[in-house]
């Protein structure tokens, strides 16, 4: 294999909602194939104890706290990226909100707009941001879900933010080749995260969901990682617009 394919080295990524789960996974990933990370969340003390990890394995890495549900967050934040002087080659939009379970007939207003501010406007303002800063070779890797395919019970409006993700990323993809700009999504399957907590954590759910899986269990959040580095990487120089899934074979 030509390692060269993966080598991130000189390049700067931007990872959102990295301090823990599928986000930490992806950039320890990067800063390990030479990628100069940006570990972004909402609570900097958790981004800087995934930096503390990337550093003592040998990569490099820094901390920015930023609510991407937040537009003066994300503004914030790219301020304060420009002042360090860091330009930007890879955006990975992982940060995600699904602060609701259950029937959309019974879904408040707040978590309405809390669900669409972070997945939908949040990861196409943090876009915009991060392409007005990339040169051609640039790459914009957005963590959309299974849900976007197949709606779940019980996460309508997610489902439906994740399906809009999907179709950010085929509009910015078309947009931004002429730039040199590279977009796809990733399509996670059910993963062992704290954020799935109310699916993995119940095992009546779990009993019902599993079987639907040809893999029969669910993903880690290392397993998810290296989907995004390959689109992030050279080794996908020719791919854009398109949603990966990591799924263990349940959209099959």
């Amino acid at each position: 294999m030509n390692a060269a394919l993966f080598d991130l080295s000189g390049k700067t990524a931007l990872v959102t909602g990295a301090s823990r789960g599928i986000g930490a996974a992806i950039a320890e990933l990067l800063a390990a194939c030479g990628a100069h990370v940006i570990v972004s969340s909402r609570k900097l003390e958790s981004c800087e104890e995934v930096v503390r990890g990337i550093v003592a394995a040998g990569g490099k890495a820094e901390a920015l706290a930023a609510h991407i549900g937040e537009v003066e967050a994300i503004d914030a934040l790219f301020a304060e990226l420009d002042r360090r002087g860091r330009g930007l080659d890879i955006l990975v939009n992982n940060a995600a909100a699904n602060p609701y379970f259950g029937p959309m007939l019974d879904m408040g207003l707040d978590a309405y707009a809390k669900t669409v501010d972070v997945n939908i406007r949040g990861y196409w303002y943090t876009t915009q941001q991060a392409a007005k800063r990339m040169q051609a070779g640039g790459s914009i890797v957005n963590v959309a879900s299974v849900n976007a395919e197949r709606p779940a019970y019980g996460q309508g409006v997610y489902s439906m933010t994740k399906g809009a993700i999907v179709n950010m990323t085929q509009g910015w993809a078309k947009e931004l080749a002429a730039a040199g700009i590279r977009v796809n999504a990733v399509l996670p399957g059910l993963t062992d995260t704290k954020f799935a907590s109310a699916i993995t954590g119940s095992p009546s759910i779990l009993k019902m969901i599993l079987p639907l899986i040809p893999l029969q269990r669910m993903a880690q959040p290392n397993e998810i990682a290296p989907a995004v580095l390959f689109l992030a990487s050279p080794a996908a120089g020719y791919v854009t617009g398109i949603a990966l899934p990591v799924d263990g074979g349940y959209l099959a």
